[in-house]
C-alpha cells in the first residue's frame, strides 16, 4: 500500500499563509495524490484559531474538494485532528466512556459535526475515517500530531505556558501511571476548547485568541538580520524571563528560539511524549513543528528518541517569512512537506514545493505554529 501523510495544511488561515488555496502550488501535491493508495492527515488541516469555523470551511471547501478529486476512487482518507483542529473530534472525546488508546478509530459523523462536513468535501463519510490521537500505519511506524510535545517543551510559547499553567490545576502528565493519552488530553482538551471558543466570538479583522506562534517570536527578535536597540533589549532580557516563568513552576524553560533551539526542544520533548505512553514503533510520524526532517544535513542521531524509535516530520504546507526569511526552497521550514511509506520501505520525506515558486500572497505573514 502506497500512504502519504500530510500535516499542518492550515486551511482557511487569515494571514493567507496556507499556500494551498493556490491552485498553481497545488498541483504538485494533486499528481503524487494520483498514485495514492491511502492518505492521512495527520492533524491542523483546518486552522479553527484564526476565527470562525464556518469561515475556514469556506476557504478549506476548493482545497479539500480537489484532494479528494484527485485521490483514487477506492483510497482510504484517514483525518487525525491536531491542536488547531482539536474540534474535529472534541465532541466525542467529551461523549465517549471508554479510556482513549494510542489509535481509536471512528466514523466522520460520530466524531463531531466538523469532521463530517470536512468528509464531505473530502469526497463522502464512505470513504474517510477518523483517527485520534494517532494510528498504526504498519506494525513498524505509528503517527501522530505531535501536539502532545507542548506539555514537555522548552521553548516559551503561548502553547506551553498555557499547558504549564494547566499542569498546576490538573496535576503533570507523569502523576498519572501508566501515563495515556488521556493524561496529555486532560491538560490540553480545556485549553483548546477554550480557544475555539474564543475565536468563534472573533471580530471581523481581529485573530483569535491563540493564534501566536514561535515563528513571530522568532522574526521579532531576529527579524532580517538588523537588530534594532529595542530588540536587542529584549534578547538580552529573554533568559531572565524565561528564568522567572521557570519559578513559578510553569516547567523548565530555556530562551533559546534559535532554528537549532527550536529543533533541539522540539525533538526532545516529543521523543520523551514516545517514551510515556509507550509507543513501542521503530519510526515515529509527526507534524506540528513546521520543520521537515530529518533533512540531508541533520545529525540523524538527534532524530532518535531516548527510547530508540527514529522520529519524521512531515513539515507543512504554510509558508511562515518569520521562520525562512530570504530562504529558498531548501530552507527546512519551506511548505510542501509530505512522508511517503511505500511497501516494506522506511519512511521518506518528499519537498513537493522545492521547485516551485510561491506567489506572493503566501509571504504575507507568519503562521500561527504551536
Amino acid at each position: 500500500m502506497r500512504t502519504l501523510v500530510l500535516s499542518d495544511l492550515h486551511l482557511g488561515s487569515n494571514t493567507g499563509a496556507d499556500v494551498l488555496r493556490n491552485e498553481e502550488v497545488r498541483r504538485p501535491l494533486l499528481k503524487e495524490l494520483a498514485r495514492t493508495d491511502r492518505l492521512v492527515l495527520l492533524g491542523d488541516v483546518l486552522e479553527l484559531r484564526h476565527g470562525p469555523a464556518s469561515d475556514a470551511l469556506a476557504a478549506a471547501e476548493p482545497v479539500l474538494t480537489a484532494i479528494g478529486e484527485a485521490l483514487p476512487a477506492d483510497a482510504e482518507i484517514v483525518l487525525v485532528a491536531g491542536n488547531h483542529d482539536h474540534d474535529l473530534v472534541r465532541p466525542w472525546l467529551d461523549g465517549r466512556s471508554k479510556p482513549l488508546g494510542l489509535e481509536q478509530r471512528v466514523s466522520a459523523s460520530t466524531a463531531s459535526p466538523l469532521a463530517r462536513r470536512v468528509a464531505k468535501m473530502l469526497g463522502g463519510s464512505a470513504r474517510v475515517e477518523v483517527a485520534y490521537p494517532g494510528l498504526w500505519l504498519r506494525d513498524d511506524i505509528y503517527a501522530f500530531h505531535g501536539h502532545y510535545l507542548d506539555v514537555h517543551s522548552a521553548v516559551p510559547t503561548f502553547e506551553r505556558l498555557a499547558a504549564g499553567v494547566m499542569t498546576r490545576i490538573v496535576g503533570a502528565v507523569d502523576e498519572y501511571s501508566p501515563i495515556t493519552p488521556d493524561a496529555y488530553e486532560r491538560v490540553l482538551a480545556p485549553m483548546y476548547a477554550w480557544i475555539f471558543a474564543t475565536a468563534q466570538r472573533t471580530r471581523q479583522g481581529q485573530m483569535g485568541a491563540g493564534a501566536g506562534s514561535a515563528g513571530r517570536v522568532y522574526e521579532t527578535l531576529h527579524g532580517d538580520g538588523r537588530t534594532p536597540v529595542r530588540t536587542r533589549v529584549l534578547l538580552a532580557a529573554l533568559p531572565i524571563g524565561v528564568r522567572g516563568l521557570s519559578l513559578l513552576g510553569l516547567g523548565d524553560l530555556k530562551g533559546d528560539i534559535t532554528p537549532a533551539g527550536l529543533l533541539r526542544g522540539t525533538l526532545d520533548a516529543v521523543g520523551e511524549a514516545v517514551a510515556n505512553l509507550g509507543i513501542d514503533a521503530e519510526h515515529v510520524l509527526f507534524g506540528h513543528s513546521h520543520r521537515a526532517g530529518p533533512l540531508r544535513n541533520d545529525d540523524l542521531l538527534s532524530w532518535r528518541s531516548h527510547s530508540g524509535s527514529w522520529l519524521h516530520n512531515t513539515g507543512c504546507w504554510v509558508h511562515e517569512p518569520g521562520l525562512t526569511g530570504a530562504g529558498t526552497p531548501s530552507h527546512p521550514y519551506w511548505p510542501g512537506g509530505a512522508i511517503l511509506i511505500d511497501g516494506k520501505r522506511p519512511p521518506r520525506l518528499l519537498r513537493l514545493l522545492d521547485g516551485v515558486k510561491l506567489p506572493k500572497a503566501a509571504h504575507s505573514s507568519p503562521q500561527a505554529r504551536d
